[in-house]
């Protein structure tokens, strides 16, 4: 339980005024539901028996000490009395039950929001050793589990129990006897109900890791769809599916099922007790009718009330158990989060909010790195060992290399995404790693896959930008330099056409001129193409390399290549080899005499 309660108050950081307020509520409202029953007996017993005030203490000093005339007049007003004070409890549960609601789906946007904001900015190490669905399944199933599963269930079942507690001391006053026998029956109710607890907590994981997994499955077989039909292996998917949605809809039906068990074994407990109680007070009081009337008065109004209350409260706890596992991941999660704070890459990140306020690196003259050094998380091999090179400004260069030389690392570590173990980047002298972001604010990245929301073509290429913020001048002219020109012209609404999810109604060489089109928007100094014609036709990809060809000189650009025509232009050559710069020079140096 206290492991328990220290997750929870660390999940909801920033959230506990709110808790502290609700519980206020819950306790004033309680209040008000106990003096609210508290009064429907004696009314009743001197509705049927006026005398019944001259009988009791409390309701005769009342009578006397505020002056009524008569016991009628006393008991129209104590019937006012009664109704305004429901009247208030029914208002003030209203606004507390608006309170709980509220504050769960409040949270929930809040996590979601956090969660989100913080695997972006999380160090790429990360996204290469998690899977996307399980990212999303943390954002959006994990979050929705514990804010409206676990939080809602949680604060409904306090406000009811705290509304228990408080019919159980008027029940108490009223007829001791009678309210220690429940007691004792609801105890042994919940103790014999008690091992379905930890079937509940099994449920509730097993149902989530099965949800996981089915979007994992739908990630794989809809994300490479073409694939799944040409190879004709649907079955294998479909069968993937099948076996996680019936884990999934086996173990969340039987949660289901099993949850309000209890409230109904609880609500006929409580009801045969009060039955067979009423029988032997009955039997044995029958001299005291006044007092039967009402203490059973009191007794059947807080039935009303405590049983839905208990039945209620137990499916909650039960609804808590269930999706106890969404606060164990995402205190994981938020823990991994304040730890990777403290890295210098995801610090840095942090910063994006305001481009304009972020301060600029001066690139007027050369890139140097020396004695770059990195290996990748759980490894004991350098992927990069000791590479040094310079890129003067308005200079292209090609790294080529077998797969596994470590091109690619090289360009990730050149863009920030990785962090070196050892070296350094300079850019006229100054450490790129005193200010990444301001350094990739230089960087436009063209890989052999590009990435593109489906959304319009203008929206794509001005990625990032809100609408009433593009500049359409410099649009056309990003257009115009992707050499994109005559395909906007064709699009059936040019720059406003939906190209599809992922591009998916574009070409291969029209995605990768869009992906140009968009470094050369955001005015990016430095153009990166990881391997970008490599899955290109020699028709389009000369169509690449031309447009690549006019920006030298005015941009700098690093390409990896896949094909060695497409650096054919390039000022130098490096070549790598199991992380070391093998060879470089000029093309006849490095590609035409290392033939």
């Amino acid at each position: 339980m206290n492991k328990f309660i220290a997750k929870f108050f660390y999940v909801t950081k920033g959230k506990h005024q709110s808790l502290l307020i609700m519980s206020c509520l819950f306790i004033i409202s309680s209040f008000l539901e106990m003096v609210g029953v508290g009064l429907i007996g004696p009314f009743a017993a001197m509705v049927t028996q006026p005398d019944f005030i001259e009988n009791s203490n409390w309701l005769q000093s009342l009578y006397v000490n505020f002056s009524f005339d008569s016991q009628q007049q006393f008991i129209f007003y104590f019937g006012i009395l009664t109704i305004i004070a429901f009247y208030l409890k029914a208002a003030l549960t209203f606004v507390t039950q608006k309170s709980v609601a509220e504050f769960a789906h409040s949270l929930k946007g809040d996590l979601a929001y956090k969660l989100m904001k913080s695997y972006i900015a999380a160090p790429y190490t990360l996204h290469l050793t998690k899977n996307s669905a399980n990212l999303i399944q943390n954002v959006i199933t994990s979050t929705d589990r514990f804010c409206i599963g676990l939080v809602l269930s949680l604060l409904t079942a306090i406000s009811n129990a705290v509304v228990i507690l408080a019919l159980v001391i008027l029940l108490v006053w009223t007829n001791a006897t009678a309210s220690i026998g429940i007691s004792i029956v609801l105890l042994v109710a919940v103790a014999v109900l008690n091992p379905l607890k930890t079937k509940l907590t099994n449920w509730g994981k097993n149902g989530y890791d099965a949800s996981t997994e089915m979007i994992r499955i739908l990630n794989h077989s809809l994300g490479g769809l073409k694939e799944t039909r040409i190879i004709g292996c649907e079955p294998y998917f479909e069968r993937q599916m099948s076996d996680a949605a019936w884990k999934y809809s086996k173990n969340m039906g039987w949660a289901a099922g099993y949850a309000n068990l209890p409230r109904y074994i609880v609500e006929a407990v409580i009801i045969s007790f009060l039955i067979i109680f009423a029988f032997l007070f009955v039997t044995f009081n029958q001299e005291n009718s006044q007092n039967i009337s009402s203490i059973f008065g009191i007794f059947a109004i807080a039935s009303i009330r405590l049983l839905p209350a208990t039945g209620n409260t137990i499916s909650c706890i039960n609804v808590i158990r269930y999706n106890s596992h969404s606060l164990d991941l995402l205190f994981a999660e938020l823990q991994e989060v304040e730890k990777l704070k403290g890295q210098k890459d995801y610090a840095d990140f942090q910063n994006h909010q305001d481009q304009h306020q972020i301060k600029k690196i001066s690139f007027q003259d050369k890139i140097v790195v020396k004695n770059l050094i990195y290996k990748y998380p759980s490894t004991d091999t350098n992927a990069l060992d000791n590479i040094s090179l310079t890129i003067d400004k308005g200079q292209s260069i090609g790294l080529i290399g077998k797969s596994g030389s470590g091109k690619t690392t090289l360009v990730d570590v050149l863009m920030g995404l990785l962090l070196a173990q050892d070296g350094d980047i300079t850019v006229d002298g100054v450490s790129i790693y005193s200010n990444i972001r301001a350094w990739q604010n230089l960087i436009g990245y063209v890989p052999q896959s590009i990435f593109l929301i489906d959304d319009t073509l203008e929206r794509n290429i001005a990625f990032g930008v809100p609408d009433n913020q593009i500049d359409h001048q410099r649009l056309q002219e990003a257009v115009a330099a992707a050499q994109l020109s005559e395909v906007v012209a064709r699009l059936p609404m040019g720059l406003n056409t939906i190209v599809g999810e992922r591009g998916v109604l574009l070409s291969g060489g029209q995605r990768q001129r869009v992906g140009i089109a968009r470094a050369l928007y955001h005015e990016k100094e430095i153009l990166v193409f990881d391997e970008a014609t490599a899955a290109l036709d020699n028709e389009t990809e000369n169509l690449i390399t031309d447009a690549t060809k006019a920006l030298s000189g005015s941009k700098t650009i690093i390409i990896i290549a896949h094909r060695l025509s497409t650096i054919e232009h390039c000022d130098r050559i490096y070549r790598l080899e199991q992380g070391n710069v093998l060879q470089f020079g000029s093309y006849q140096d490095v590609v035409i005499g290392g033939i």
